[in-house]
């Protein structure tokens, strides 16, 4: 008996339902089509990997992070009651550096993480006219279609930011 199926109806199978590798392997993020919004699905191996990616590629839609130099740091600390909520406000701590204080994150990395709670440090710099470019600005982080879910072994979130 032959049975002929693609990768892409085995993805789907899996629970993507756009025809892409569900684990996201070799992958930090990838940009999801989303009417007037900006959205992402982040991947890493454990909870400490997919959130740091989650703020890299958030400062990768802000801007050029190959201009980003790590001159200065901040430690985040976070609490919330489930996952989904620790990602929007880690997210949505950043986007407050980076309105407020005028920072762009270049790296990041999380110290803990369980029990809804987060200590993390996110290193980069002042944004400077002369040196960075402002790509993308993301008014919010979004609870839209908002996803954080260990697949197959591992992590992945959906993000949705309002631009």
């Amino acid at each position: 008996m032959k049975i002929d199926i693609t990768l892409g109806e085995i993805y789907n199978f899996l629970g993507t339902n756009d025809g892409e590798n569900p684990l996201g392997r070799g992958k930090k993020f990838r940009l999801l089509d989303h009417t007037g919004d900006l959205g992402v699905l982040v991947y890493g191996e454990d909870l400490e990997e997919l959130f740091a990616n989650a703020g890299e590629v958030f400062f990768d839609i802000i801007t050029d992070l190959r201009r980003v130099r790590e001159t200065t740091e901040r430690t985040i600390r976070i609490e919330s009651s489930n996952l989904e909520d620790l990602m929007v406000n880690w997210l949505g701590e950043l986007l407050y550096f980076h309105d407020v204080d005028g920072l762009l994150f270049k790296s990041f990395s999380i110290d803990e993480i369980g029990d809804g709670t987060m200590k993390a440090r996110a290193r980069g710099e002042v944004f400077q006219e002369e040196r960075h470019v402002i790509k993308t600005e993301i008014k919010a982080v979004t609870y839209h279609q908002l996803q954080v879910k260990k697949a197959t072994g591992r992590w992945r979130a959906r993000i949705i930011f309002d631009l």
